[in-house]
């Protein structure tokens, strides 16, 4: 009798494990991950959040939810605590304002929901609270920089250093951004230090071109003296409100701007002339592509994404994402496709 009733118990047992391994698998085969992105509007969040949802898909997802927060912090927490509810198994979130670090992680925590940050970190006081996708924002920031000081003197463009400025445009609201313009003024001070008198000064703006343009075109009318510009940008955006903004002044035949991304710059580069003469590529397919393979390994397999890059004194650590500079000379051949 006391053989059966162990039998019992323990066919009972196995019969519950087999359930939990079911619901388990049953989970695997039925991933849902949800993307939420700052500014669908925007071509990089266009290519890096479809490259994402191919990748999740090829790797045995089910469903990638793409959302648009649209640079809107109300709209972003609806979205997030509206993913959370439907029980997705991962979030991929660009915040439109890093403000929102710990609440999104404290969510995605008590919800027991794995979360990564694609180009702009989730942090607070400088540490960082999750798993993220950066651009190595200060070197690629001088890249841009050099790439201008290079350009700049090749070209023997400065003949009168008193009526000659620089500009970099900041984000200085996104921690990611913040690097990218002091890497290139880093440059651009060191390599033009024979040219005291040709003026520095910074703008700040949201990431957006209209806003990039209202800015540089207050700032090139609060400095009237100013007839040749060089411009940096934190992202293509910057950069192409810049180039507008200087075509209505009139000034865009002497000047040259430089963006990052590549995404815009390109259009630019297939006109007869424009100011954008230059930007730091990045691939955004890379991006969507190594952000979501992290996320399913970390669905699927358990491994905690971009572990390996966890720095001393920080929760986590950043996986590097690179970029070449392109021009109108070789834009093509080092963009391939996706210059068309």
């Amino acid at each position: 009798m006391k053989k059966c009733v162990r039998m019992a118990a323990i066919l009972v047992a196995a019969a519950a494990l087999c359930s939990v391994v079911s619901a388990q698998n049953a989970k695997k085969d039925n991933i849902q991950i949800a993307g939420i992105y700052k500014a669908l509007d925007q071509v990089w969040f266009q290519d890096t959040s479809s490259a994402a949802e191919k990748t999740a898909l090829k790797l045995g997802a089910k469903k990638y939810l793409k959302i648009d927060a649209r640079m809107n912090p109300d709209t972003y927490m609806s979205a997030l605590e509206n993913v959370i509810a439907q029980k997705v198994d991962g979030i991929i979130v660009c915040v439109p304002d890093q403000v929102l670090s710990r609440v999104t992680v404290e969510k995605c925590k008590a919800a027991g929901i794995p979360v990564i940050a694609d180009d702009d970190a989730l942090i607070e006081n400088g540490k960082k609270l999750a798993p993220s996708f950066e651009l190595d924002a200060f070197l690629v920031g001088k890249e841009m920089g050099q790439w201008l000081v290079d350009y700049v003197k090749t070209n023997k463009l400065v003949v009168d250093q008193a009526s000659t400025g620089y500009l970099a445009l900041t984000m200085l609201t996104v921690n990611s951004c913040v690097p990218r313009s002091e890497g290139s003024i880093a440059a651009w001070k060191a390599g033009m230090a024979d040219s005291p008198k040709v003026a520095t000064l910074t703008a700040d703006y949201n990431g957006e071109a209209a806003k990039a343009f209202d800015v540089v075109a207050a700032t090139i009318t609060a400095n009237p003296r100013i007839k040749t510009w060089f411009v940096t940008a934190p992202n293509d955006e910057g950069a192409q409100g810049a180039t507008r903004a200087l075509e209505q002044a009139g000034l865009d035949k002497k000047a040259v701007v430089v963006g990052l991304g590549g995404y815009l710059a390109k259009d630019e580069f297939k006109k007869s002339y424009s100011a954008f003469k230059a930007s730091a590529y990045i691939d955004p397919v890379t991006d969507g592509e190594t952000v979501a393979t992290a996320m399913m390994n970390w669905i699927k397999n358990g491994k905690e994404a971009f572990a390996e890059y966890k720095q001393p004194g920080q929760d986590f650590g950043m996986y590097p994402l690179g970029a070449k500079m392109v021009t109108k000379e070789n834009y093509r051949a080092t963009m391939g496709k996706a210059a068309d």
